[in-house]
């Protein structure tokens, strides 16, 4: 483990389940086509078959300082530990069945690519920066520093419908095992 994911949780403060995602079981994926650093627009609807997706606030750059007071934001910190983790865990998700792993934040397709390609993740992530899937499924969002963002959520999709989420998520490291054991 390298020391971009170790991390003492005792240390971040945890979410807390505020109610912001009790809609989204059972609830169709709309039609709308995301950038992605993998090639293509990715329409969630379309993704045939078991999907995952992984909504995080944002993946902080080397080059770039994360916003004052990150750390102490519940929820915040923890992207790029919750990114490995599935990267780490992503041929145990297909053994399972799953299709396809997507992470999902409100930055740009090429703020995502160099976290892709420095985290050598095996998977897409897809750029919701103009809010409209966040907005059509009313996702948890928060605020800082002039930026609206993900509040940490992982969708169980099956077919264009959302079966399955875990919100909040915390600590992020585990959530890619909490999800294989909800698959067996």
């Amino acid at each position: 483990m390298s020391s971009l994911t170790e991390v003492d949780w005792s240390t971040i403060p945890a979410p807390q389940d505020d109610g912001l995602a009790d809609h989204l079981p059972g609830m169709e994926l709309p039609s709308i086509e995301l950038p992605a650093t993998g090639g293509p627009a990715i329409d969630l609807s379309r993704q045939a078959g078991l999907v995952v997706v992984y909504a995080y606030p944002m993946t902080g750059r080397p080059d770039t300082p994360l916003p004052d007071g990150w750390n102490e934001l519940p929820g915040a910190r923890g992207c790029t530990p919750q990114s490995c983790a599935f990267r780490d865990h992503a041929a145990e998700l297909a053994d399972l069945g799953v299709s396809a792993v997507y992470g999902l934040s409100t930055q740009s397709t090429e703020n995502q690519r160099e976290a892709s390609e420095r985290l050598n993740l095996p998977f897409t992530l897809l750029s919701d920066e103009s809010l409209a899937l966040s907005h059509a499924l009313r996702l948890p969002l928060f605020e800082v520093d002039g930026m609206t963002m993900n509040k940490r959520i992982t969708l169980i999709i099956r077919d264009g419908v959302i079966s399955k989420i875990f919100y909040p998520v915390f600590p992020p490291d585990r959530n890619a095992a909490d999800v294989i054991a909800y698959l067996r």
